[in-house]
C-alpha cells in the first residue's frame, strides 16, 4: 500500500516527467498569429474556449500546441466543479474502459493510467475494473493543474454578439467586462447546444417538488422512505434510480416505453479508428443512417449500473409503459400509461436525456434561426425520419457552424461547436472519452488554417520583410570576383 507521503513524491515525479515530455515536444511553441486590437486599443483574443471540463481542457491544449497562445478559457462553475462529474452525474464508474487515452493527446505521461499508477501503483491498476466517477474529476483537476491551463471560473457567457469589425463580443454575466475574440469554441458538453428533455406530461407540476430531471440538483435524502418513479431505463435513469435506492427510498419503479430492455450498445460493433477518421468524410446519407439506427436501438445502461439497481429487492422494472398523463392528486403523483396502467408515487425523476436544438440557446439569440441544421440540408427516406437528429447543427469539418442562407450570418464560421451536438456531422469526437484527443487535434488544425487564411496579407508582408540571413558570406568563394581574377592573372 502506497502511503500519503509516497503518493506526493510519486506525483511530483510524474509532474516533472510531464514537463520533460512537453519540453521534448517543443511545448509551448511561439504564437504565430497576427496581433489584433480594436480601434480603442482593447485586447482581442484569437480564440476563447467556453467550458473548462474535459472538452475545454483538451481543446485548449491542442490549440496551444498549434501555436495559438493568445486564447482564454472560461467556465461558469467554481473550480473543481466543471462538467457533470461531481454535479449531476451519478454513476459509480465511467462506462468507458479504463485504458482509453482520453484527453492525453498522445502524451503517455498525461494519461489517466500514468496519474493513477503514480498514486496507487501498478498492482492497483490491474485490479481496477472501471474508473470511479469522482476519481475521473480528480484526474481532470490534476490535468488542468499540471498543464497550467488558466480556466477563468465563475465566468458565464450570456450572449454571443457579432460585431461590425468581424469580431465576436461575449457578454459576461454579473457585470463583468465583455470579452472580444476572433474565434469561439463551444466546449460545453452534452447539453452544450440544447437543453434537458422535458416531456409535456409534467406540465402544471412543480419542478423539484414532485418531479425533477436527472440533471437537476436532486435532494435524495428527502426521498428516504418515499415512493419514487424513474422515467426511462437508459444510463442516467438507472443511475438516478440507484441513488434513490441507496439513500433509502421505500421503492423505486423504472417505467420504460419499450417492450424490452435494450441490451446491445450497437455502435461498439463498428468502433475503430476507421470510424473516427472516416465518419466526417462519408456521405450525409451514411452519417444519418448510422446515427439514426444507433439512436433508435438505444444505448443500454452499463452492466454494473443496472446491477446496482436490481440488487435491491424494492426496485422494479416495468416495460411497455409509455406515459399518457401525470398529475398531482391528494399529495401524490398519479401516472397513467398509454395502456391504462396506474402508478402512484411521491416523486418522479425524468431520465429522459437532452435534446439538441440551437433555438433553445439564449447565448445565440437573436440569430439562432440562421444556423443550418441537418433538417435544413438533408431529407432522409421515410424509414429513417428522425426529428431529433434533424435539429443537430450541420457543421463544417472544423466544427464551425454554417449558415442556413448563405450571406445572412457570415460570423457563424467563427463559432466552433466542439460538443456533443457535433456528432452527426463529424462523429463522436467532441464529447465522449474515446476519441476526444483526435477531435481536439482536428479542431486546432481547422482553427489554425482559418486564422492563417484570414491573415494571409499579414503573413505575405511578414514573408517580404523577413531578412534574417542563414549565411554571412564567409561560407564560400566567388571564383569570378574581379579582385580574385586579377590576382590569379
Amino acid at each position: 500500500m502506497i502511503n500519503n507521503q509516497q503518493q506526493q513524491h510519486r506525483l511530483a515525479d510524474l509532474n516533472a516527467r510531464v514537463k520533460q515530455d512537453l519540453s521534448y515536444l517543443n511545448y509551448p511553441p511561439a504564437n504565430w498569429s497576427m496581433p489584433v486590437t480594436t480601434e480603442k486599443g482593447q485586447p482581442v483574443s484569437d480564440v476563447v474556449v467556453i467550458g473548462g471540463g474535459m472538452c475545454g481542457l483538451v481543446a485548449w491544449q491542442a490549440l496551444t500546441r498549434a501555436g495559438i497562445t493568445n486564447l482564454r478559457i472560461v467556465d461558469r462553475a467554481p473550480k473543481g466543479f466543471e462538467g457533470p462529474w461531481v454535479n449531476y452525474a451519478r454513476m459509480e464508474t465511467l462506462r468507458s474502459p479504463k485504458n482509453l487515452l482520453g484527453p492525453a493527446l498522445g502524451i503517455a505521461s498525461l494519461s489517466f493510467r500514468a496519474w493513477f499508477t503514480a498514486l496507487y501503483g501498478e498492482a492497483e491498476w490491474e485490479e481496477l475494473f472501471r474508473i470511479p466517477r469522482p476519481m475521473w474529476m480528480e484526474y481532470l483537476n490534476w490535468y488542468r493543474d499540471v498543464m497550467t491551463i488558466p480556466v477563468e471560473n465563475q465566468t458565464q457567457v450570456t450572449r454571443i454578439l457579432p460585431r461590425a469589425d468581424g469580431l465576436l463580443e461575449l457578454e459576461i454575466g454579473g457585470g463583468q467586462a465583455p470579452i472580444l475574440t476572433r474565434k469561439l469554441v463551444l466546449a460545453t458538453g452534452r447539453d452544450g447546444l440544447g437543453e434537458p428533455t422535458i416531456p409535456d406530461f409534467v406540465n402544471g407540476m412543480e419542478r423539484l417538488k414532485s418531479w425533477a430531471h436527472s440533471a437537476d440538483d436532486i435532494d435524495f435524502e428527502r426521498l428516504k422512505g418515499k415512493r419514487v418513479v424513474v422515467i426511462g431505463v437508459g444510463a442516467s435513469a438507472v443511475d438516478n434510480a440507484a441513488e434513490a435506492l441507496e439513500q433509502g427510498a421505500d421503492e423505486v419503479r423504472l417505467l420504460a416505453r419499450r417492450k424490452e430492455m435494450p441490451t446491445i450498445n450497437k455502435l461498439m460493433g463498428i468502433g475503430s479508428y476507421g470510424v473516427t477518421a472516416g465518419f466526417a468524410q462519408i456521405s450525409p446519407e451514411w452519417r444519418w443512417r448510422l446515427m439514426d439506427y444507433a439512436a433508435k436501438q438505444q444505448t443500454p445502461a452499463p452492466h454494473n449500473s443496472t446491477l446496482r439497481v436490481s440488487r435491491h429487492p424494492n426496485a422494479y422494472f416495468h416495460f411497455d409503459c409509455g406515459i399518457r398523463s401525470m398529475q398531482e392528486e391528494g399529495g401524490e403523483v398519479v401516472i397513467t400509461t398509454i395502456n391504462d396502467r396506474i402508478f402512484l408515487t411521491d416523486f418522479v425523476i425524468l431520465g429522459t436525456g437532452f435534446s439538441i436544438d440551437p433555438m433553445s440557446r439564449d447565448e445565440l439569440a437573436p440569430y439562432q434561426d440562421k444556423i443550418a441544421c441537418w433538417g435544413d440540408r438533408y431529407t432522409p427516406p421515410p424509414g429513417e425520419r428522425n426529428t431529433e437528429l434533424g435539429r443537430f447543427p450541420w457543421l463544417h469539418d472544423d466544427f464551425s457552424f454554417t449558415e442556413k442562407v448563405v450571406g445572412t450570418a457570415p460570423w457563424l464560421k467563427d463559432i466552433h461547436c466542439f460538443n456533443y451536438a457535433a456528432s452527426v456531422s463529424v462523429g463522436k469526437v467532441s464529447g465522449d472519452i474515446p476519441a476526444i484527443s483526435e477531435g481536439a487535434l482536428w479542431l486546432a488544425r481547422g482553427v489554425a488554417a482559418s486564422l492563417f487564411i484570414r491573415d494571409i496579407d499579414y503573413h505575405w508582408e511578414a514573408l517580404l520583410a523577413y531578412e534574417k540571413p542563414e549565411l554571412d558570406g564567409t561560407e564560400w568563394t566567388d571564383a569570378d570576383a574581379p579582385d580574385l581574377v586579377q590576382k590569379t592573372a
